[in-house]
């Protein structure tokens, strides 16, 4: 992905990125371009002087009076792991063996947020799932045309610079791409059919390392907030969608990224940890998971490699035949569509999601009496993934009555103006879905000045599903210029739906080699509705 100076935070020098998941990098250098073949790399990158090369690369080297750059990965990855990003980037060490890449203005910001903690999440990770095998864990900093929030590139994790506002979302996000390190990356998935191989495991070794450094009732909380998001992309897709399968059945010319959604993650998570709690005690499978680490690791692999290595790590749960168990046979779990067959025990987080539920009752059981008790609390002084469930909820109970959004706007409006994006856009598209004229003013400022996808696509499609397609059309027209020609397009197709052909854009940067669509534009046209990005925007 080529960007003009303007696309950047800096305006000042060119910029370009790759993005190989999943099926990629076959544009970029020929390959086999399948996860199931596993090789080294060598590259040799030469760029002008001031531009910054970087690569997912265990050795590198510059020769400055040429300009060349020598990349080498010693471990076999597979083609969707290569990577390269180059531009205005320098760094700062957070780590003794980590730092972070970033434009010179955001620099600062990264530091604060990152120092001294990377090297926190790596040593709990070793401590449960053994020893870190990639040598260096570094972190580049991209612009907003990033098109989804993290890429787990071995050495040298991506991640879009718009997610550094949101302490938590940062947090989460930068841990799975830390557990891919050993799921996905060490041992990855043989077949896109079973990428829950990758992601399951990898959200589950976060949520065991964020337990480990953050508490259980932290995890718990991200997991409830992810569980709902679940549940609400299974009531926009059906449960009956092949999609919500484990093993999901590729046709042929069918885009795997079209297949990367919220089962791939949560459903597979919720699996794997039905499989822990087989085990007892989390800690046994942690030591499963070591050996099953040191067993495959550089190899790619399918579920029943992982489920005959269970069943073996554990002779007494095989002769129990736990493959068999009435409703949740392994083979049910993998091949039944609709929601996980269990879910697991978040009780343990009931201290933060208890106040979320109960705020959330006092707004919507009518008659509504009790708004001193709803207005009496601060949301300042709660955690961010509290503050997004409780506006899921009420996103997701959308339109209220008048009434109630009049109230809410004047009790939270103002303390939600201050806070993250991932706040902030859940408030606006409640504004937006309810048609809340008074706070829409803060819906075209937030578009006037967010570049990315995941802050911009659901607005806009919250927008023209609803009256207000002529506001939606005024804000493109004038912020068009600062968004990349790919999410133009998208902005464009949906504007245009339902509509006669828009009028004449300048879209001369769009060709009909721009890369394609990615993951989030699939899944909107295969929902044939309107899917807010936040239930499907999630860290490759």
């Amino acid at each position: 992905w080529w960007l003009d100076p303007e696309l950047t935070y800096g305006n000042a020098k060119p910029f370009v990125f790759t993005q190989g998941h999943s099926v990629c990098n076959r544009s970029f250098f020929p390959c086999f371009d399948t996860p199931a073949v596993k090789c080294t790399y060598s590259a040799t990158v030469k760029a002008p002087a001031g531009i910054q090369v970087l690569m997912s690369a265990t050795q590198s080297s510059y020769l400055e009076e040429e300009g060349v750059y020598q990349f080498y990965m010693e471990y076999p990855v597979p083609a969707y792991l290569v990577a390269l990003v180059a531009g205005d980037l320098i760094h700062a060490d957070i780590g003794p063996r980590s730092r972070v890449w970033a434009e010179p203005c955001l620099l600062p910001t990264a530091i604060s947020k990152l120092s001294g903690i990377v090297e926190r999440w790596l040593t709990a990770a070793e401590s449960l799932y053994g020893p870190y095998i990639w040598g260096r864990y570094d972190i580049v900093f991209l612009p907003p045309s990033f098109p989804i929030v993290a890429m787990e590139n071995p050495c040298l994790t991506f991640i879009i610079s718009s997610i550094l506002e949101s302490d938590e979302f940062l947090i989460i996000d930068v841990i799975h791409e830390v557990a891919h390190s050993w799921f996905g990356n060490a041992v990855t998935n043989a077949t896109w059919e079973e990428m829950w191989l990758s992601e399951g495991l990898a959200t589950y070794a976060q949520r065991r390392i964020t337990t480990e450094t953050y508490g259980a009732a932290f995890t718990c909380l991200e997991t409830a907030f992810r569980l709902d998001a679940l549940h609400r992309q299974m009531k926009l897709l059906g449960e009956d969608n092949p999609v919500s399968k484990l093993q999901v059945k590729l046709e042929p010319g069918v885009n795997p990224s079209n297949l990367m959604n919220l089962f791939t993650y949560e459903k597979g998570y919720c699996f794997v940890y039905y499989l822990s709690q087989l085990c007892g005690d989390p800690r046994h499978f942690d030591s499963f998971l070591r050996a099953y680490i040191e067993k495959y690791k550089f190899t790619s692999v399918v579920a029943q490699d992982l489920l005959d290595s269970f069943l073996n790590f554990f002779p007494e749960l095989k002769e129990q035949c736990v493959e068999s168990k009435a409703g949740l046979e392994f083979e049910r779990w993998l091949n039944a569509t609709g929601p996980p067959l269990a879910e697991p025990d978040l009780s343990q987080g009931s201290s933060l999601t208890r106040p979320v539920e109960t705020l959330f009752k006092l707004w919507t059981t009518e008659p509504l009496d009790s708004v001193a008790a709803a207005s009496s609390v601060d949301l300042t002084k709660w955690r961010t993934f509290q503050t997004v469930l409780f506006l899921d909820r009420l996103l997701d109970g959308s339109p209220l009555p008048h009434e109630v959004i009049k109230k809410l706007s004047e009790c939270y409006s103002s303390q939600l103006d201050s806070m993250n994006a991932e706040i902030r856009i859940r408030w606006l598209q409640i504004v937006v879905r309810n048609d809340y004229y008074p706070d829409l003013y803060k819906v075209r400022r937030f578009l006037e000045n967010q570049m990315s996808r995941m802050y911009t696509i659901p607005l806009y499609e919250d927008l023209c599903t609803g009256t207000l397609k002529s506001f939606a059309l005024e804000i493109f027209y004038q912020t068009q210029n600062q968004l990349h020609p790919n999410l133009r397009k998208t902005i464009q197709q949906i504007l245009s739906q339902g509509l006669n052909p828009l009028p004449a854009i300048d879209t001369t940067a769009v060709t009909t080699d721009t890369p394609a669509m990615v993951l989030e534009d699939k899944v909107s046209e295969a929902t044939n509705g309107a899917i807010s990005l936040r239930d499907v925007n999630v860290s490759a």
